[in-house]
């Protein structure tokens, strides 16, 4: 398949960039306030109006049954049209929520087990490893090292960008090397993680993990556009995501095969159907209240890139304490695309928020603090 025709300095740093990151609704706008919304729709259009601002912005607060949809810029440059809450779209880490679901319905089920060891359920792996928990894997204290920063990944995904990875064998990458440190005694976000949470679900249940998404995750939670693809297409019609740094802004939507980053971060979904995950997830709708209460054991560590207020890590979900009061979710970059799915803790109130342009703090630090800024103003009017 031919490359697309992509300058390789941009090419390069979009490589460089994925190493760091990795309810029905109606759009009919239900009212908190006509002051809050002129309010909220300011701050995303002068968020995109900005410098190095992204072409497109889309969230959805819902409140119960009310649903309100804001958006500014585009989804497509090339058309104009705006963003919509059917469009397809790269989830990015927020797709690590998606395996911390599966892993711990399977918990519930007594098919796992949050002190299972991968020498217990994925032998193969490296001895060095082996004494690595569940547990430390959804809460990123495992200390296995990221595939994503391995120099042989990173030299095949340059040379291809749509290089098609063995998805079970992403970690073979860096099995010559050690733990990073004493597994629990320190939080580091590792995309290996979740590669080996779906392993070891696949492991204990000898299902695909493809499978268990749409057993364990979409079905119960009724999302109809949501998939875990390997190539680089996108289903239509989708946001499109953009480089925008230099200008002019260069449409990235289909630059990389999902399958390099897979269980971590290859989902496809929608803002609706986004929403409706987060509003399940965060209240733990997919299994009992004991599973519920170790995912929510916080540890220090924030989600990445960090999302609005001060960020604690639990099982496969982040703690956002803001101004206004606390929700729920996770924060995932990715080429073209930033993601924050949030919610109270008993699902009722939730933001979707999603950026169409890669911002995090190694790329742009200032540009992803008026982010989580314009986040936290969003979370604010949702818990108002």
């Amino acid at each position: 398949m031919s490359l697309p025709c992509v300058p390789t300095r941009r090419r390069l740093r979009a490589m460089s960039v994925l190493v760091l990151s990795l309810g029905a609704l109606a759009p009919a706008v239900a009212s908190a306030g006509p002051d809050a919304d002129r309010s909220l729709q300011r701050r995303i259009e002068e968020f995109v109006r900005g410098p190095g601002g992204p072409p497109g912005v889309i969230a959805v607060l819902r409140r119960g049954s009310e649903s309100r949809v804001l958006r500014a810029g585009v989804a497509d440059l090339e058309t104009g049209r705006p963003p919509r809450p059917d469009d397809h779209m790269r989830i990015a880490s927020t797709a690590k929520a998606f395996s911390g679901a599966v892993a711990l319905s399977l918990v519930d089920r007594g098919v796992l087990d949050l002190d299972d060891t991968l020498r217990e359920r994925l032998p193969r792996l490296p001895a060095a490893w082996g004494a690595v928990t569940l547990r430390q894997l959804l809460n990123h204290t495992s200390g296995l090292p990221d595939y994503t920063r391995d120099a042989e990944f990173l030299r095949v995904l340059t040379a291809d960008p749509r290089h098609r990875f063995d998805p079970r064998r992403l970690l073979d990458h860096v099995a010559d090397e050690p733990l990073r440190f004493r597994p629990g005694s320190r939080y580091l976000y590792s995309n290996s993680d979740n590669i080996a949470v779906a392993l070891m679900a696949e492991a204990a249940t000898g299902t695909s993990y493809e499978r268990l998404l749409r057993d364990l995750v979409y079905r119960p939670l009724g999302l109809r556009d949501t998939s875990l693809p390997l190539g680089h297409r996108m289903p239509e019609p989708y946001l499109h995501g953009y480089d925008v740094t230099p200008p002019p802004p260069e449409d990235v939507s289909e630059i990389l095969s999902a399958s390099g980053v897979w269980a971590s971060g290859g989902i496809i979904s929608t803002p609706a159907d986004m929403t409706r995950f987060i509003r399940g997830y965060a209240p733990g709708a997919l299994y009992d209240r004991a599973v519920v209460r170790e995912q929510r054991r916080w540890v220090a560590g924030a989600s990445e890139p960090a999302g609005p207020g001060r960020n604690l890590a639990g099982l496969a979900i982040f703690r956002y304490a803001t101004r206004c009061g606390v929700v729920l979710g996770h924060t995932g970059n990715f080429p073209g695309y930033t993601q924050l799915i949030a919610a109270t803790a008993d699902g009722r109130r939730s933001l979707t928020f999603t950026v169409t342009a890669q911002i995090n703090e190694a790329q742009a630090p200032a540009r992803l603090a008026r982010l989580r800024a314009v986040q936290e103003d969003f979370v604010c009017a949702l818990l108002r």
